[in-house]
């Protein structure tokens, strides 16, 4: 029996050794190759041409967005399946429109990650409804499978000006310095961030930070000394 050949990428080793436990011992399926960070997973996808790769979304060197969008660009055949502890509309969204064909959440991995596999493999979407929010059953009904994958799509989600907002807001601009650099009213911007909110469920400026990083749009180091409320 040809076993389901699975890369597996987490910044974490601990994680990494579990889930190569997990995966070994199932009777049909081998991990051909692991990564600890995105670029490396990109490396590695491309050396060993995985079935399946299980991918965090949150790892150094480059985003899990990114590597994804990459992956699928190198090797179309490998079939992406996030593992993360998002459990939010916005970070599924990104994946799925980076290429991924499965979402599921870090702390029902030990009950869902294999079934998950097996589904991505075979070519069908999975993600994991049991413990996720309604509004990611919601993202995964309004995506369909049969939309071509485009590298840049995970940012294509926001209009020019809407990333430009989020951009400076994750760094740590004002909503006045975000005005005065966009030549745009206080109020427009304060609109901006409502359709930012609104479009991704995400609310604070924490939160919009981490999904600036996760989809590029700034990397660590770009932050502004400005002030950190929202």
């Amino acid at each position: 029996m040809e076993k389901i050949r699975v890369l597996i990428a987490d910044d974490h080793a601990v994680l990494r050794a579990g889930l190569r436990i997990l995966i070994n011992t199932q009777p049909d399926m081998v991990v051909v190759a692991e990564a600890g960070d995105g670029i490396e997973a990109v490396e590695q996808a491309t050396h060993s041409h995985p079935d399946v790769a299980v991918m965090d979304i949150t790892m150094p060197a480059t985003s899990g967005i990114q590597a994804i969008e990459q992956i699928r660009q190198a090797c179309p055949r490998t079939q992406i399946l996030v593992l993360t502890m998002h459990d939010d509309t916005a970070y599924l969204r990104s994946a799925l429109a980076a290429g991924a064909s499965g979402y599921v959440v870090k702390k029902s991995a030990d009950s869902e990650l294999i079934s998950a596999i097996h589904a991505v493999h075979r070519g069908q979407m999975f993600v994991d409804l049991a413990s996720s929010s309604g509004a990611i059953q919601e993202a995964l009904l309004n995506r369909s499978s049969k939309e071509p994958i485009r590298p840049g799509d995970a940012k294509s989600l926001l209009s020019q000006r809407e990333r430009a907002v989020l951009t400076l807001v994750a760094q740590g601009y004002t909503n006045q310095e975000v005005a005065d650099r966009l030549c745009l009213s206080v109020k427009t911007i304060e609109t901006y961030r409502m359709r930012l909110a609104e479009k991704l469920e995400l609310r604070t400026r924490a939160d919009l930070t981490r999904y600036a990083l996760e989809i590029g749009l700034i990397g660590p180091g770009k932050f502004s000394p400005g002030e950190n409320a929202g």
